[in-house]
């Protein structure tokens, strides 16, 4: 099968709100059945207020978007590329209801997410389940994860490179990426599947070392909400920070690996609290940049499309086990995803 016998892409993404007023509804959608009140999503919701209501996914998802028409172009395959979120407008329903009426009845989803696990991976199942169930004409076939695609490696391995070329002889190289609950993390699958998510963070964080020179590292995490008592993956980036300047380290190279683009746990998390804290106790940061709009990545994206069509494995550096997830609509062998079946033809 080639790529030319899809009839479109769906770009499968998370959602953010794109104005002051959509920001507690945006996160009464996130928090849907969690019983948070409105006056706490209010407060959940400053950092979305401090960039005046706008988180900065949709606009680098329809960047995103153009990159990957314009790879295609640039090979000759006439694939039509939509846009559908989770949490937020434009609604993968909808744009499941807008492919069906554009006549599409064979569709690749790309998710942006490079991991496995409950929240990088499978949701992402739950969510193509559910468009399956509107628009049941449509085969959905999910793309392959890309953690250790070389392309990907490469890309964050040029960014950590720059900047150690511009640092300090005394640094200390942090990669980061969105926390989990520990259970969670634990929740992929058979024993051999414990710690999937993390350890694929793990792993792409080896990979990306090794390629840049860098021996002096460590993975930590940012982003953990919800309960303080319920265990998140740990150290959290500031608080690591911190220690590393009680221990007297002056410089800090941060690499954003858990996000493709600059979005809001980025731009706040990182480029706002961090930088701030860092400020404070004296400490030199740089944070490397996000690779999901280089177009290169695009043209990542298409190979791996192509890989598909082509029931072709896509390429990549990893030892972990566990490459991708559902594929042709059946689970990957390693287990790490929940079964999605496909529709049934009349």
């Amino acid at each position: 099968m080639a790529l030319n016998d899809y009839d479109a892409l769906l770009v499968l993404s998370f959602g953010g709100p794109e104005g002051e007023d959509e920001v507690i509804p945006f996160l009464e959608n996130v928090t849907r059945g969690r019983g948070i009140p409105r006056e706490r999503l209010a407060q959940v919701g400053e950092h979305y207020f401090h960039f005046g209501g706008v988180s900065p996914i949709n606009g680098q998802n329809r960047e995103l978007i153009a990159n990957i028409e314009a790879e295609l172009a640039a090979r000759g395959i006439e694939l039509p590329v939509y846009f559908g979120n989770r949490n937020w407008h434009p609604f993968a329903e909808d744009t499941a209801k807008q492919l069906l009426d554009d006549g599409h009845r064979n569709v690749l989803v790309f998710a942006t997410s490079a991991w496995g696990g409950y929240s990088a991976c499978r949701q992402y199942d739950e969510d193509i389940q559910r468009i399956r169930e509107v628009t049941p004409e449509i085969t959905f076939t999910k793309l392959w994860q890309f953690y250790a695609h070389p392309t990907f490696v490469e890309l964050v391995a040029d960014g950590l490179s720059e900047a150690v070329a511009q640092a300090p002889e005394q640094s200390k190289v942090l990669f980061t990426a969105h926390s989990v609950p520990t259970a969670a993390d634990n929740a992929a699958g058979g024993p051999e599947d414990a710690n999937l998510y993390s350890r694929q963070v793990a792993e792409a964080a080896k990979l990306v070392a090794q390629q840049a020179g860098v021996h002096d590292y460590e993975v930590v995490w940012q982003s953990r909400s919800g309960n303080p008592a319920t265990p998140w993956l740990e150290p959290d980036v500031v608080d690591r920070a911190e220690q590393l300047q009680q221990e007297g380290m002056e410089h800090l190279i941060c690499v954003p690996l858990g996000f493709i683009t600059d979005h809001m746990e980025v731009v706040w998390d990182l480029d706002t609290e961090l930088k701030q804290a860092c400020e404070e106790m004296g400490v030199s940061l740089d944070r490397t940049p996000t690779v999901g709009l280089d177009k290169r990545f695009a043209a990542m994206v298409v190979d791996i499309a192509e890989s598909v069509a082509q029931d072709v494995k896509p390429k990549t550096l990893s030892s972990v086990s566990v490459q991708g997830c559902t594929v042709n609509g059946a689970p990957c062998k390693e287990g790490c995803c929940a079964p999605v079946k496909r529709p049934q033809r009349a």
